[in-house]
């Protein structure tokens, strides 16, 4: 059983509404068993492939695309990323993992990429036959996008990339790549380009397939002599930088969404739980000391949830850039969410670690949200940075019209 009632906050329109009810749907018809265990590589291939299809029949998929490409919405609306990330999260990570690869995979195509990769990419994607994968990260260069070395250089009519990209969702198992990589067209961050790789290229490979202590497909990539037409250039060339945190912009505030319905299913079945424990003749959720960990999961739960709800509405509502407000959305919800797991473990007790429960999977799904799309020690520079900058045009324009004027 789970608390709606934050469908009815004024950030969230009645379309919304819609989208929480079909996603409901779609889990109750689509999602038994999908929540993800001990599968090999080619099994949980295999479920996100089957993820991806029944995603893409139930319409879902559209909510990553633009309307003119077969998507749902004339621009990508976060609210609803959000709202599907937070309803799918709540019933496993998987199906939650499958839809938001396909949005943070191809978002930068639906943003920046020219109308002929629009349309070769985006409205298979929504359909649910092709699978999409960003290819960002290096061993050198997470949170130091900066320090990026995977190159693309430019000969003729054509960019050759070379490299290495790890820690790659859907490494191995998408049909493109959006790969960022080193252009050269200045030092640092201003020298990065974005290009979009089919995974038939040659010179492509993975080297190697990691194992997770929560499983989805990830991999090591390697890049050698990738032959791609100059047209696959997604956005200018040396703006790579800008099209990839444009990306984040709408999806970070996506990831505290996914943390949101992990702590909501934790806070779910622990209250089954403590309602029906007995112990010292009465129920576990009558002593204080449960009762105030309940107090303290869905206050923050509710917080999580309005910080969450005003960043996409924030985007949604026109702002170009809710670099603060996702930030902030992205750390507070996922520290949160590994609290309320937390808590929610120790209220099970013994039973709250046993291989099978559900809050044990949870225990183990929701560490990894803290690390990707900006570590919560990488929001929290983000955010004092955005506050300080706030601060010192508000003084200096105080300076200038001391009166406010």
């Amino acid at each position: 059983m789970r608390d709606d009632s934050y469908l009815a906050w004024p950030f969230l329109e009645a379309r919304h509404r819609e989208i929480a009810a079909a996603v409901d749907r779609f889990a109750l018809s689509e999602l038994a068993g999908a929540a993800g265990g001990d599968e090999s590589n080619e099994q949980l291939d295999a479920t996100c492939r089957e993820l991806v299809r029944k995603l893409g029949a139930a319409g879902l998929l559209r909510h990553t695309v633009p309307a003119a490409y077969g998507g749902a919405s004339a621009q990508l609306d976060v609210r609803a990323l959000c709202l599907v990330r937070e309803r799918l999260a709540f019933h496993g990570a998987l199906p939650d993992f499958s839809f938001v690869m396909q949005g943070l995979g191809s978002g930068a195509i639906s943003l920046f990429g020219s109308e002929e990769l629009k349309q070769r990419y985006l409205p298979p994607l929504a359909r649910g036959e092709t699978i999409a994968a960003l290819a960002m990260s290096e061993e050198n260069s997470g949170s130091d996008v900066a320090a990026m070395s995977t190159t693309a250089r430019r000969d003729g009519e054509h960019y050759v990339i070379d490299g290495e990209k790890t820690w790659i969702s859907n490494g191995g198992i998408a049909d493109f790549y959006l790969v960022i990589a080193r252009s050269g067209e200045a030092p640092g961050a201003r020298g990065l380009s974005a290009f979009v790789l089919d995974a038939d290229t040659p010179g492509l490979r993975i080297k190697e397939r990691i194992d997770l202590l929560a499983p989805h497909p990830m991999a090591t990539l390697s890049f050698e002599g990738c032959r791609i037409p100059a047209g696959n250039l997604v956005g200018r060339a040396g703006e790579g930088f800008k099209v990839a945190m444009s990306n984040l912009d709408i999806f970070r505030t996506t990831v505290g969404a996914a943390a949101l319905g992990f702590a909501r299913r934790a806070l779910a079945e622990t209250l089954a739980r403590v309602e029906q424990r007995q112990m010292f003749n009465q129920k576990l959720a009558d002593f204080q000391l449960t009762q105030v960990k309940i107090a303290d999961m869905a206050t923050r739960i509710d917080a999580a949830a309005l910080l969450i709800y005003r960043s996409a509405w924030t985007r949604d509502s026109g702002a170009t850039r809710v670099t603060r407000e996702a930030s902030m959305a992205k750390m507070y919800a996922t520290e949160i969410a590994q609290e309320v797991v937390d808590d929610a473990v120790q209220l099970f007790g013994g039973l709250g670690v046993k291989k099978g429960q559900v809050v044990e999977r949870l225990y183990r799904e929701v560490r990894a949200l803290r690390i990707y799309e900006g570590a919560t020690e990488v929001n929290k520079l983000v955010i004092a940075g955005q506050v300080l900058r706030q601060y010192r045009e508000l003084r200096d324009q105080t300076r200038q019209d001391p009166l406010g004027q």
